[in-house]
């Protein structure tokens, strides 16, 4: 595994929700604001853009029945811990 492009990605997911929460922690207080509508959902479909590429390539990122396992068998445990990367 390439662990320099896995860390990017990771980055890069870890950015997006970033600021997905802000945002929605902003819309929380201005729930009329059209322009952080719409940036909160262009950021949250870039972010499950971000998520669905990672797992393709390195497995599922939550075990919590958000990650869909595409092997015959399961496949959470071979995955590396967060700190292993």
């Amino acid at each position: 595994m390439d662990n320099h492009n896995q860390a990017q990605m990771l980055l890069q997911i870890q950015q997006l929700e970033f600021v997905t929460l802000e945002l929605n922690l902003f819309l929380d207080t201005h729930p009329n604001d059209r322009h952080a509508l719409a940036m909160f959902n262009q950021v949250h479909k870039d972010l499950m853009q971000a998520v669905r590429n990672y797992e393709q390539i390195y497995g599922p990122l939550l075990n919590f029945g958000f990650s869909p396992n595409k092997q015959d068998c399961w496949k959470w445990t071979d995955s590396p811990w967060p700190w292993q990367i």
